[in-house]
């Protein structure tokens, strides 16, 4: 989504300004020209030199200097932008541009930009907290600008409050979410499910398996990134939360069930990337079961939980997931055929570089018919963009 896009990137006079550079040297990385302008505020943190480096394209500081690529016609970035970004804003740039004020390079590029608007504010609790400040901020999301929300940390002043700038992945989410309004998944609710269920034994211990999650979260985020709503139900994980995702947690496949049915209410695609415990134990202990109690041995009574994809009913198309350790495709080809899904994909979780943990997978995509389609090794994201190809082709099908 961010190849070949111009991010207009406007760095504003905050101690975090250095994570700025980080923003850029990603957003390059992953294919976008950042175009940087710099306030004078933002000098006394950071210099031009860095976001030279990490970009490889000039840096923009000055309104009336005439060297530069963008000088003379000083409202040719915020033409050529593809979306314009100001992280860290400070209260004062954020109530400059509210008042629609143009007195350095940052606030007339964001007034004369048709492009959309994304802010990242960073500053004291204080001062985000100020009526003046939530009224500004309140002005630019009624005129349609977009705000990733600061996070409460450890704050410059040593205190603890809102106002710590937003991780860096959540506002590339947000860019990417920007980006993606015309994707084509644009208008379209997909639920996925991801991470390994526990099924309570006692307060302290469960049964569960090896899944981290990551080739659901993989598939959520890619989902966002081509323009849908999403909604991922995830077991738990080690995972940092995808921004510009509803994300419901749950711990056991019950409970994945029901938000399976509330969720998929209005879906047009469910893709049950969770590895979903086969079996719970037939009763859960009120409180820590002891060792010495249990004896040398401890007997677990199970009973099999509930088949998601097979009790989930709607007019949306069904994708599972079938994580073996023999006979790949055969099993997953019965799988196909009991449980009433349109895709099924399978891999084999002994492979070193395609099991649980690892962020590549080798997978076999199985359509209702039995048509294999035999993938090489990619990495999740990759693997998750061409589950979603055939969704898409897929959905084009339905009546």
């Amino acid at each position: 989504m961010l190849a070949n896009k111009t991010i207009v990137l406007g760095i504003t006079g905050s101690i975090a300004a250095y994570k700025g550079a980080d923003l850029a040297s990603k957003l390059t990385q992953a294919g976008a020209k950042v175009e940087v302008i710099l306030t004078e505020a933002a000098m006394k943190f950071v210099s031009p030199v860095t976001f030279r480096s990490v970009t490889g394209r000039p840096v923009v500081y000055n309104m009336f200097e005439l060297s530069g690529e963008f000088s003379v016609e000083h409202v040719a970035l915020a033409e050529a932008a593809d979306v314009v970004v100001v992280a860290p804003a400070t209260a004062d740039i954020i109530a400059k541009i509210a008042a629609g004020i143009a007195s350095d390079m940052v606030c007339t590029t964001v007034v004369a930009t048709k492009a959309p608007i994304i802010i990242a504010p960073a500053m004291h609790t204080g001062m985000w907290e100020n009526k003046a400040t939530q009224e500004n901020v309140k002005i630019l999301k009624s005129r349609g600008v977009i705000f990733v929300e600061p996070g409460v940390g450890h704050l410059a002043s040593g205190g603890v409050g809102a106002g710590r700038l937003a991780e860096v992945s959540d506002i590339i989410g947000a860019i990417n979410q920007v980006l993606a309004r015309g994707g084509d998944f644009a208008g379209k609710h997909i639920v996925v499910t991801a991470g390994g269920t526990q099924e309570a034994i006692d307060p302290v211990r469960f049964v569960g398996n090896r899944s981290s999650g990551k080739m659901g979260y993989a598939i959520a985020e890619a989902a966002r990134d081509r323009g849908a709503k999403v909604t991922l139900i995830s077991a738990p994980t080690a995972l940092i939360p995808l921004s510009g995702v509803n994300i419901v947690n749950i711990d056991s496949a019950v409970q994945m069930r029901d938000a399976v049915a509330k969720a998929t209410v209005d879906a047009n695609a469910l893709i049950m990337a969770a590895a979903v415990a086969d079996y719970q134990p037939k009763g859960r202990a009120g409180q820590k079961i002891k060792k010495d109690a249990a004896g040398d041995a401890l007997t677990l009574d199970l009973v099999k939980t509930p088949d998601i994809l097979s009790e989930v009913q709607g007019n949306f198309i069904k994708v599972g997931f079938a994580a073996e350790t023999e006979n790949v495709v055969e099993n997953a080809r019965r799988k196909l055929s009991s449980k009433k899904v349109d895709l099924f994909v399978a891999n084999d979780v002994t492979a070193p570089d395609s099991g649980f943990a690892v962020d590549t997978n080798r997978v076999t995509i199985i359509d209702k018919n039995g048509k294999t389609e035999e993938l090489p090794l990619m990495t999740k994201r990759e693997v998750a963009d061409k589950i979603l190809d055939r969704v898409v082709a897929l959905m084009g099908k339905m009546p």
